[in-house]
């Protein structure tokens, strides 16, 4: 069977981050075919309103063959008139967990959004395992909450590289941070760790990549010494980065997934992550799992880890686990393909999503 699929791209304006590089992906035309693509852009903000709340939901009305796919922000109340034929990919639910750490236009137009759409979407689309379990937890009973974990690709071109630079005893031990400069990201912990480093007499600095998002960051008008800020980088800037350093550092306090903990894995690099189930069940054994809220602690086992090796043993580790999430990806893939073609069994095989509740 050949759908129609109009694709939500409306949020695809800007820099292109995690959610951008899933949806440019995960659901590019050649990865859905032989389905007929129809994407549906912005230019502006305005214009995103605006495709979400009204020009969809008429589409919907108008084809009543097709179906709707959203990748990013979630779909306008509006499409509920059409809920049977609207997928939803969820990359995580900290819109409704974490409030205090969204930007005021998130809380007044996304959170109220996401919220209702996950009562009246009956087929939503999760990235691990571990936000199909958030999600089952505030979606609809009867939803189907299935996995369709991302392929992840060498997008900065990692893949010849022999694996993390050479550390010695002396020079500092370059420490790499990807993401926004936003609340969820909990900087300031990555920050305390590597002081912690320095205290310890590991000298350390921190290299973050990433654009200054919203929230109020007091460590960008005092900056450590050991704070080195590059902004946002092209893919092959990013590459010269990775190559210099040690391991990928990761304070953030919720995910669904973590995508650039993967990406840097072809090259090799080790990654130290919070000891979370998401980081648990994207890393397996790949990494090293800290509790950031301890510096201290934390600072004292990544010390331990690379006086014995770890780094090492983690750079080898780091390629395989991308090997072992791609081959994941590739069955949630050909399962999704299935779902689209009409299979009503694609979902019936167990661990293939994520099970109901007993309760609403």
């Amino acid at each position: 069977m050949r759908r129609r699929i109009y694709l939500d791209q409306t949020h695809l304006r800007g820099h292109v981050t995690g959610i951008e590089r899933v949806t440019l992906d995960l659901f590019a035309p050649e990865a859905l075919s032989p389905h007929e693509i129809r994407p549906v852009t912005s230019r502006s903000l305005p214009g995103m309103i605006a495709a979400q709340h009204v020009a969809l939901p008429l589409r919907a009305l108008r084809d009543r063959d097709a179906l709707f796919l959203f990748p990013g922000f979630p779909p306008g109340p509006l499409c509920a008139l059409a809920a049977t034929r609207c997928l939803l990919y969820v990359h995580d639910t900290f819109l409704l967990t974490r409030p205090e750490d969204l930007s005021l236009r998130s809380r007044a137009y996304m959170t109220p959004s996401f919220a209702l759409a996950l009562r009246w979407c009956p087929n939503l689309f999760v990235n691990s395992r571990a936000t199909g379990e958030a999600v089952r937890a505030v979606c609809a009973r009867r939803a189907r909450v299935a996995l369709l974990r991302p392929a992840v690709r060498d997008a900065f071109g990692l893949g010849d590289l022999p694996g993390p630079a050479r550390y010695e005893s002396g020079p500092p031990l370059r420490l790499l941070a990807i993401g926004t400069i936003e609340p969820r990201k909990n900087i300031p912990a990555a920050l305390a760790l590597t002081a912690a480093l320095n205290r310890a007499g590991v000298p350390a600095e921190l290299h973050l990549v990433g654009r200054v998002g919203w929230g109020r960051h007091d460590f960008l008008a005092d900056p450590p010494s050991f704070l080195h800020r590059h902004g946002y980088l092209s893919d092959g800037a990013l590459r010269n980065l990775v190559a210099s350093c040690h391991l990928l550092l990761s304070t953030s306090k919720a995910e669904g997934l973590g995508l650039p903990l993967l990406e840097v894995q072809y090259g090799g690099l080790p990654v130290v992550a919070p000891d979370d189930p998401v980081f648990r069940e994207v890393l397996g054994a790949s990494g090293l799992l800290i509790r950031p809220e301890d510096p201290d602690a934390a600072a004292g086992a990544v010390a331990a880890w690379i006086a014995g090796g770890g780094l090492a043993r983690a750079s080898a580790a780091s390629r395989s686990n991308v090997a072992r999430w791609n081959a994941a990806a590739a069955e949630d893939g050909a399962r999704f393909r299935r779902f689209l073609a009409g299979d009503g069994t694609a979902y019936a095989a167990a661990g293939s999503s994520v099970a109901a509740h007993e309760t609403v």
